[in-house]
């Protein structure tokens, strides 16, 4: 599996990168166990969580999804083999929220205890605070950095405007600067990315982690009609907004190409993602051991000319 540099971090990572949002949701601790062990065999080293993770549960408090992947790296003793990556920023409760200096020196002790590893390879700005400035956000990283509890950091949710403010201030200042951008894309999802946030990330060497990179689930094509909604406890809340003429010719693409490659519509969607400009890393994440040989499938899909091209026409 070849893989492509993060940004300009010196971190280089596999070309899909296993997102553990399900972890204490949707997937119990021995089921996490099982897939962590899965792509972990197949080469899909590089994780991606959040502190966050799985807070919107009732009875949840943020931190389920490390503290399993902490229990996890402890008890088959891989820290080495793990590309991690994990977020601050988003409301945790009790105030802890945005990304002051005081809040992430806090919030990484906390991401660290829970992960049980003395550092974090990815450290990532969830959204944008407006509130504080981006320099003191920056040199609280660079506090991190210096420590060794952090190798490289990114953002998330960030306008091109302030990615590029961001960029310059460290540029001024000699401060660490983010690496990668995390944004929502996929062949469902496009504005959010396509454009000028795509320019900052392209002009600046960032390397682009992608979420909802199956828009979902929509693109693995299990949801067809109304009835398919049930499915998973996500269909419901996310899927209908592309049940429209626009997803069903992107379905029909991916079956097409799908078809013709002799593999899984999901695999086709990262396999397009792949394609892009600047993109890393798509995130992608599964519930079962087996859901997993279609992500590997991905990586080493590659698409011609026409499919591409026939692809981002359907999804236009």
């Amino acid at each position: 599996m070849k893989h492509r540099p993060l940004g300009r971090s010196g971190i280089s990572v596999p070309p899909l990168c296993f997102g553990c949002n399900v972890f204490g949701w949707t997937v119990d601790e021995a089921s996490s166990f099982r897939l962590l062990d899965t792509v972990l065999e197949h080469g899909l080293t590089f994780l991606d969580t959040a502190d966050v993770y799985s807070r919107w549960v009732p009875g949840h408090h943020g931190g389920e999804s490390e503290t399993i992947i902490g229990k996890w790296m402890k008890a088959r003793g891989n820290r080495n083999r793990v590309i991690l990556a994990t977020k601050v920023g988003m409301d945790m409760g009790n105030g802890n929220v945005g990304l002051k200096g005081d809040y992430i020196a806090r919030a990484v002790e906390d991401s660290l205890r829970r992960l049980q590893t003395d550092h974090i390879d990815l450290y990532q700005s969830h959204k944008d605070d407006e509130t504080t400035p981006q320099e003191e956000t920056l040199a609280a990283y660079e506090k991190l950095i210096k420590a060794g509890k952090v190798r490289a950091i990114g953002a998330s949710n960030f306008s091109a405007e302030r990615l590029q403010n961001a960029l310059d201030i460290s540029a001024k200042n000699g401060l660490p600067r983010y690496e990668s951008m995390q944004p929502e894309y996929s062949l469902a999802e496009r504005s959010s990315y396509e454009g000028a946030l795509q320019r900052v990330c392209v002009d600046n060497d960032l390397g682009v982690i992608t979420f909802f990179s199956l828009a979902a689930g929509f693109l693995t094509g299990k949801y067809r009609s109304e009835a398919d909604f049930g499915k998973s406890p996500r269909g419901a809340r996310s899927i209908p907004r592309y049940m429209n003429p626009r997803g069903m010719r992107i379905l029909a693409g991916l079956d097409e190409v799908a078809g013709e490659t002799r593999s899984e519509p999901a695999a086709v969607a990262l396999a397009w993602l792949m394609t892009r400009p600047a993109i890393a890393a798509p995130i992608a994440s599964a519930t079962k051991p087996e859901h997993v040989a279609t992500l590997v499938a991905a990586t080493g899909l590659e698409l011609t000319a026409s499919q591409i091209e026939r692809l981002t026409t359907a999804s236009a």
